[in-house]
């Protein structure tokens, strides 16, 4: 008969067994192995069932539960244990320290790791949740004696001391009573059945005195928070605001706040150094993370910058390290070596400038000639080798870099068509808009920039329209414009001034031809009024008929290009995905607890962002910073930046779908599958991101309407609205006053938040910067600077273009330096660490173990990338798509998910910069966490409830290269844990059909349909993926040479609780296919 009993505020069954992740089984005093787990409709994930510390039977812990507190000796004590789990330092020194750290203490006990577990439940002598016992942790003698510090991480054993009627745990708290900090990873409470997931650093108490607070897996909203851990809640956050005072210490402190940026510049150099202060009312611009740094000597409104003494601080755990890290360092000493060589020609033997394009060329790694290198002797026919030319050309490729994926064949400038084509499927496809007003007109003020008309007319363009006047190629959707006359012209008087840097104001018009492509038709140069008097403050070319016009549109060309790299560096790609994500990040963690479903969601989206966003501040946008140096804006770069977010960021339109409308390439459209429709068919970007938006949008809405299921449910989520109203009026308190703000008061509204989030973090930002060394690392295409204004008849200069066009359109490049430290940057910009983690992927499924709808979701999303990953490849191979697949023409994949390391011109990670490690990484028989499924869209599958006879139940039907997914069920009383395949019977019907082909989502739902099938009773389910590669159908599969065959097993229970078998299933197999090509 079953017993159900009251233990730890909970309704454990006994004798009977629901259902459990993994399998535990617990040893009580009469050695009678008890299966524990819960029903489905419990709020809770697990149940815990302490092992007894003495001899006490069931039902003496249930007469003893008589809520008297641990410490008033009326209740029974019992022990728990607990498995914590470190991460150690892979750097000698720092180990080395922690072994002097282990000696260093006194042995008064004054020393270890003290946890104390806190109840959900209120201890009503305190009012406040029930505690443990302290437990200590000593973990540096383990190091020390047990050998434990080889690894990467350690994990070691706790034992709690509770209550009889302590309840749930809900919390833990945590102090480090070494020198050094620790990185605690996870706690697991009797193995798994309570997890504390905490992956951050817990810094010494000597350095901050507070508790460090970490909470159960199971996401909570505030409402529902259980009363012993409420108090808890609100002090972590409080932890992390902060008072807003002081300095924060660099690698220690974890508070997150706000304030301006007003450490770009320097005025205790000069004036020269001085940088506007952005987040003021003449410069707006979004909030970064607070430092606390001294002002400067000259001008306390300035902060110090970073220093040799004075690191850049952001909270310790936005810190990347780790694979990351020694990526990055690696690719600064390239970066450094590659450097050198251009360094030396340009500033010691002056010979820096390229006189013809081919020597830009030779910047770039070619494929060696063997022939080149190797000869045959003619005398005896023998191979002989020059190994000194072997070696110096070894050397030389060293400090070259890889060739980009748009250098053409013939290694000339941009061409027309492929202009108008990275328009559309280029690193920067966020600037094309179509023409909806002839001529083109400014928004600025006249008074200050002259007149707002274009000096564009109709005859500049009539004969490029086949045939159409103007207006009906507007009313057609076949006219559009790169316009970049507004952002720049405000500062063009301070960026011509400045030494070798020359830019136009562009507007360049492009036509959609009959094929689909874009080409350019006219190009409008603008200057400020009175500027070079000697040029028109306007000047008009079209596509040339000679030489010299050839040789001109080339010059127009790459000023186009220089202000669609400028553009793009600065506002689509720092501005709208690295700055103005930045203070949501920051309330969130203010205002959200950690425990919050909403941050659980954005968690993996805003990893690390504070800490590229912290560098780019003290190397990239900095004064005197690589964007200043390499970019034709220079000095006024911020400011452009200020003005873009001034007069132009709306976040209601960074949505994919209302950006596309708002620049007139796609319009409403019911009848079309996403509910829009594009003016330009082929256009890359829009094409496929669209296909990622309303996937991830799908996945948002099934997330928010699980845990809202109203509009009063998100009005009065204090946690939620908090972090809505502090992003928006203080991290852009700027536009605190807009009108376009979305309100938060609806489900809707937060799913529409959310998604856009997401997406400009993960998918837009891809989108800009995964391909900017394979799309913009050719400096005659995309050049970031150009020295020289077009040439004028009568000016010395135009006799020297009419000598030499390249060598006057080379010069007007950066020089060798300029080139090598430009590309050296786009290279560490571009690339992947090896532990990426990518958009649907998800390392915390834990959080949602007992929420099988959120893994479903979530599970679902990264079934429905796959997909589109393949689709993403099918039109790559479409001749009919001309912007994506021709001769010489890159594919378009910056926005497939999936990516190798390196600069791979592909994959859209989690987040702006994510450097988050699986913290269970190389631990067994680990099941959360959503690994990817099976690639490719048809695979066979066999489900079945009988077990098979022997392995001649589908070895008829290996065939080679072909893939199996063999799922399992039998009785548990029939199975042997050591021998998988030992005493099987047949006992129940078949479920699925065997060798079916089915799409993807077909099989997960036919996966999904026959477990739900699986009668009530308590099963063993066996799971295993076959893949042959026998070249013969009727080899057998039990070949070990011939077959590659991975297995898996567990309990589970039938019916109700078949859904969480279902992601069990996920987690543990299908990842086995994953790495397999079918």
């Amino acid at each position: 008969m079953t017993m159900v009993k009251e233990i730890l505020g909970q309704s454990v069954v006994a004798e009977a067994f629901c259902f459990e992740v993994s399998r535990r089984c617990y040893t009580h005093q009469n050695n009678k192995k008890h299966k524990i787990s819960m029903f489905p409709s419990f709020s809770c994930s697990s149940i815990l069932l302490p092992i007894m510390k003495r001899r006490t039977t069931v039902d003496d812990l249930n007469s003893s539960s008589n809520n008297k507190s641990l410490h008033d000796g009326g209740g029974v004590t019992l022990t728990i244990s607990a498995s914590v789990t470190i991460k150690n330092s892979k750097e000698f020194m720092a180990m080395m320290l922690h072994y002097f750290d282990s000696f260093s203490h006194n042995t008064n006990g004054d020393r270890g790791i003290v946890m104390q577990l806190v109840s959900t439940q209120i201890d009503p002598t305190t009012m406040e949740g029930k505690l443990s016992k302290r437990a200590v942790l000593d973990w540096t003698r383990e190091l020390l004696f047990n050998g434990g510090g080889d690894s990467e991480r350690s994990t070691h054993k706790v034992d709690f001391e509770i209550d009889s009627n302590f309840g749930f745990p809900g919390a833990i708290t945590i102090t480090n009573k070494y020198n050094k900090e620790i990185f605690l990873e996870t706690i697991s409470i009797e193995g798994g059945f309570v997890e504390f997931s905490c992956s951050s650093w817990v810094q010494p108490e000597k350095v901050n005195p507070d508790k460090r607070i970490f909470f159960t897996n199971k996401a909570c909203l505030p409402c529902d928070t259980a009363e012993g851990v409420k108090e808890l809640r609100k002090e972590e956050l409080r932890q992390k605001r902060g008072d807003g005072n002081g300095m924060r210490k660099v690698m220690s402190d974890r508070v997150y706040d706000y304030d301006v940026y007003n450490d770009l510049g320097n005025p205790d150099k000069g004036i020269q150094h001085v940088r506007p202060i952005l987040g003021t009312e003449h410069y707006p611009n979004p909030r970064r993370c607070r430092t606390g740094r001294p002002p400067v000597i000259t001008d306390e409104k300035y902060e110090s910058c970073v220093n040799a003494f004075m690191e850049t601080y952001v909270p310790r755990d936005e810190v990347f390290e780790g694979v990351r890290k020694e990526a990055l360092d690696v690719e600064r000493v390239k970066g450094i070596t590659r450097n050198l060589i251009p360094f030396i020609r340009t500033h010691i033997t002056k010979c820096g400038v390229f006189k013809e394009l081919s020597e830009i060329k030779n910047i770039y790694k070619r494929k060696h000639q063997v022939d080149a290198m190797n000869h045959t002797n003619e005398e005896n026919g023998t191979l002989s080798i020059d190994v000194n030319k072997l070696f110096q050309d070894s050397f030389e490729e060293y400090f070259k870099f890889s060739t980009p994926y748009i250098i053409s064949g013939n290694g000339c400038c941009i061409r027309d068509e492929e202009l108008g084509r990275q328009a559309l499927a280029g690193v920067n496809p966020l600037s094309i808009k179509r023409l909806q007003t002839f001529p083109p007109v400014s928004d600025l003020d006249p008074s200050m920039y002259g007149p707002q008309e274009s000096a564009l007319k109709e005859e500049h363009i009539i004969s490029h329209l086949d045939g159409m006047s103007v207006q009906q190629a507007i009313e057609e959707k076949k006219l559009f414009i790169l316009d970049y006359h507004d952002a720049y012209m405000p500062f063009l008087k301070g960026i011509n001034a400045q030494e070798d840097r020359k830019a136009y104001a562009t507007r360049t018009i492009l036509y959609l031809t009959r094929m689909g492509t874009l080409k350019p038709i006219a190009i409008e140069l603008s200057l400020p009024e009175g500027e070079h008097q000697q040029q028109q403050s306007k000047q008009v070319l079209t596509p040339p008929l000679d030489a010299t016009s050839y040789w001109l549109w080339q010059l127009a060309k790459a000023h186009v290009c220089s202000n669609d790299a400028g553009v793009h560096q600065l506002v689509h790609h720092w501005l709208r995905t690295h700055a103005c994500m930045e203070p949501f990040i920051i309330a969130a963690h203010r205002q959200m607890s950690v425990t919050h479903p909403i941050f659980k969601l954005l968690k993996p989206h805003m990893k690390c962002t504070l800490q590229i966003n912290a560098l780019a501040r003290e190397a990239l946008i900095n004064g005197g910073g690589i964007i200043e140096s390499d970019f034709s804006s220079g000095r006024y770069s911020t400011e452009i930046v200020s003005a873009a977010y001034k007069d132009w960021w709306r976040f209601d339109m960074e949505a994919l779908p209302a950006d596309l409308i708002r620049r007139g390439l796609a319009e409403p459209d019911r009848t079309q599958p996403h509910g829009i429709k594009l003016t330009i068919e082929d256009y890359p970007y829009a094409n496929d991101g669209l296909l990622i938006w309303f996937a991830l949008e799908r996945m948002v809405r099934t997330y928010v309407n699980y845990y809202y299921h109203n509009g009063l449910m998100v009005r009065s989520d204090n946690e939620l609205q908090g972090w809505y109203n502090e992003a928006i009026n203080v991290g852009h308190g700027d536009h605190a006053h807009a009108t376009w703000w979305p309100t938060l008061a609806t489900p809707r509204d937060l799913i529409s938040v959310l998604t856009t989030l997401i997406w400009i973090a993960s998918v837009q930002h891809s989108a800009v910067n995964f391909g900017q060394y394979p799309l913009g690392g050719y400096v005659p295409m995309r050049p970031p600077l150009v020295k020289k204004l077009l040439p004028k008849e009568g000016d010395p200069e135009y006799k020297e273009f009419l000598e030499d066009p390249e060598g006057f359109l080379c010069s007007s490049l950066p020089d060798m330096f300029q080139t090598t430290k430009f590309l050296a940057v786009l290279n560490i910009l571009s690339q992947h660490p090896e532990d990426e983690e990518y958009i649907g992927q998800r390392r915390d499924l834990s959080d949602w173990i007992g929420d099988p709808k959120i893994i479903e979701a979530f599970y679902d999303f990264s079934i429905e990338l796959k997909r589109i990953e393949k689709e993403i490849e099918k039109r790559n191979k479409d001749h009919n798509l001309r912007n994506r697949c021709g001769a010489g023409i890159p594919p378009y994949e910056l926005l497939i998910a999936s990516s190798g390391p390196g600069v791979t011109c592909r994959g859209v990670p989690n987040s702006i910069i994510n450097e988050e490690e699986n913290p269970r990484k190389g631990q067994d028989n680990v099941t959360d966490g959503l690994p990817e499924p099976i690639p490719g869209e048809i695979l066979h599958l066999a489900l079945e409830v009988d077990p098979p006879y022997g392995h001649e139940h589908v070895q008829d039907h290996a065939t080679f290269g072909e893939e199996r997914l063999k799922v399992t069920v039998f009785d548990e009383g029939n199975h042997e844990e050591e021998e998988p395949y030992g005493n099987e019977k047949q006992s129940r019907e078949r479920i699925g059909g065997l060798d079916e082909e089915l799409i993807v989502r077909r099989r997960a739902e036919e996966l999904r349909r026959g477990l739900h099938a699986v009668p009530e009773g308590v099963y063993f389910l066996h799971v295993e993926h076959h893949q042959c590669t026998a070249g013969y159908g009727d080899q057998r599969m039990k070949d070990a040479d011939h077959e590659e065959r991975r297995r898996r097993s567990h309990r589970f229970e039938g019916g109700a609780a078949a859904i969480a078998v279902y992601q069990v299933v996920v987690d543990l197999d299908f990842d086995m296919a994953g790495s397999a090509k079918p």
